[in-house]
């Protein structure tokens, strides 16, 4: 019972917080100068403040701040995001087409960088002072230090450019014709390096983080004691010494999640991924504010999910927090 309360009190502070989130995007934007009437303008070669003030009229632009702040939130409350000025459609149909593009981006890149940095920890954690330990280090370093674009750009020169592996851009070929795993073939043979680009600076960041709790749980009694008995190494690293310095990994993951959207939103101007990203680029240049909105809404609302779901692995993994 002690479980299920304390998720209900998640979710409700998750809720409070994603409506904080609401009004503060709103005034934020709202402040900001320019509007969607300056782009017409803009498109159209110039206007005068008539033309200009009918424009704002159009798109109640007019009316008091509190008025379309309060429209603005009555229509999120009924699933209503607006209508895209700019691409003259609900933004809520642009999000869900944009979507699962991004969440596959973002979600295949964290997978790879907590999987593989944690490895990489465990292994540097072995010998601190070897070899291997040193050039994770190194490795580390480099990816956390090394600007994510820079990384892409790198990687399509080396993949696309020198050795043709990869593809440039987009998410799929539509010349490849077959059945759903020939199509998640061509999927992921285009999600590669997006992947591998997003995924660098977190998976340095993991790996650092997971060989200093390895470290420090290695020295614990427990561990001693296992070791002591007889108890084979692989065991005492991957049972006992691993789900003990899980904890902190899953943490920052969870804690990360929204930097990770961040970098997403980059990587895919970079390789002309097909998300949120690049919807957003084109939103935010346009000055197409409805559109704008909805990306942070549905951004925040991904990144309030995956916090509670983190709180809940945690208490899976770690019985300390579970018997709390």
């Amino acid at each position: 019972m002690g479980v299920w309360n304390t998720i209900a009190k998640r979710v409700g502070y998750g809720l409070l917080l994603l409506v904080a989130v609401l009004i503060l995007n709103f005034v934020l934007i709202s402040i900001a100068p320019g509007d969607i009437a300056d782009t017409i303008a803009g498109d159209m070669g110039g206007a005068d403040a008539e033309v200009m003030a009918e424009i704002r009229t159009r798109y109640g632009l007019d009316q008091p701040f509190y008025v379309q702040l309060w429209r603005y939130l009555s229509g999120v409350v009924m699933f209503d995001l607006g209508h895209s000025y700019f691409f003259n459609t609900p933004v809520t149909t642009l999000i869900l087409e944009k979507l699962p593009a991004t969440l596959l981006l973002v979600f295949s890149a964290q997978i790879l960088a907590v999987i593989v940095g944690t490895l990489l920890g465990v292994m540097a954690a072995k010998k601190p002072n070897g070899p291997l330990s040193l050039t994770v280090t190194f490795l580390s370093l480099f990816g956390f230090a090394a600007p994510v674009f820079w990384t892409g750009i790198l990687l399509i020169i080396l993949f696309v450019s020198i050795f043709p592996v990869f593809p440039v851009a987009g998410m799929v070929d539509v010349t490849v014709e077959g059945g759903f795993f020939v199509q998640a073939l061509d999927v992921l043979h285009h999600l590669t390096l997006p992947m591998i680009t997003l995924a660098s600076i977190f998976l340095a960041l993991y790996s650092r983080l997971a060989r200093a709790s390895m470290l420090e749980v290695l020295g614990a009694d427990y561990v001693r004691t296992a070791r002591a008995k007889g108890v084979p190494e692989r065991v005492v690293l991957y049972k006992h010494a691993l789900r003990n310095a899980l904890g902190p990994v899953v943490t920052v993951a969870g804690l990360q999640f929204s930097a990770v959207i961040s970098g997403a939103v980059v990587v895919e101007a970079v390789f002309s991924w097909p998300g949120l990203g690049t919807l957003a680029l084109q939103s935010i240049l346009a000055r197409d504010t409805p559109t704008i909105m909805g990306i942070l809404f549905f951004s925040s609302f991904v990144v309030i999910i995956v916090n509670i779901l983190t709180d809940i692995a945690l208490r899976l993994i770690d019985p300390r927090i579970k018997s709390g």
